[in-house]
């Protein structure tokens, strides 16, 4: 991993720092979770998504990236749906995981379409699953592996949110 000694870190070294963690966090769910087993052995091969949708790699390059961009600014929104999960669990309600699997589905509709078979895994997982630390921990997983698809773009989206929650009060 990379640190700063004495001195920021540049935006490469940053977005290698970063593409470190998610790489960690991807081996951790492959040691830890059977059913992500995989997930830190998975390579991308574009060329399924470029035969399967029949478009050139430029197109399947800016889907992934907007892919990436999706996961990344939806993330929040998942961590609503498993907080008021877990509230209900706390005030012995019945738990509603619809808001949850909806946009789990919505989700994995672009990676079926994209070819990504590792975020397909994590986001039936979420689907299927109610053990809400462990959909949390999907959560991570699938936010670390959406980095390594595209870990300048998801860079540059996590600045951009930063700034943006820097401004909310």
């Amino acid at each position: 991993m990379l640190e700063s000694v004495g001195r920021a870190l540049s935006k490469s070294e940053q977005i290698q720092n970063l593409l470190y963690k998610a790489y960690k966090v991807c081996k951790k769910a492959s040691i830890k979770e059977s059913k992500l087993s995989d997930i830190y052995e998975y390579v991308y091969f574009i060329d399924d998504a470029i035969e399967g949708l029949g478009v050139d790699e430029d197109i399947i390059h800016e889907l992934i990236e907007d892919y990436v961009v999706q996961i990344l600014t939806t993330q929040s929104t998942f961590k609503k749906h498993l907080s008021s999960l877990e509230n209900s669990l706390l005030l012995q309600e019945e738990p509603d995981f619809t808001s949850l699997r909806e946009l789990s589905h919505k989700n994995l509709g672009v990676a079926r379409n994209l070819r990504i078979k590792d975020a397909e895994k994590i986001l039936k997982e979420l689907m299927e699953r109610e053990d809400i630390a462990y959909l949390e921990h999907c959560l991570e997983v699938l936010v670390a592996c959406a980095i390594r698809l595209k870990p300048s773009r998801a860079y540059s989206t996590i600045k951009l949110l930063d700034i943006k929650k820097s401004f909310e009060i």
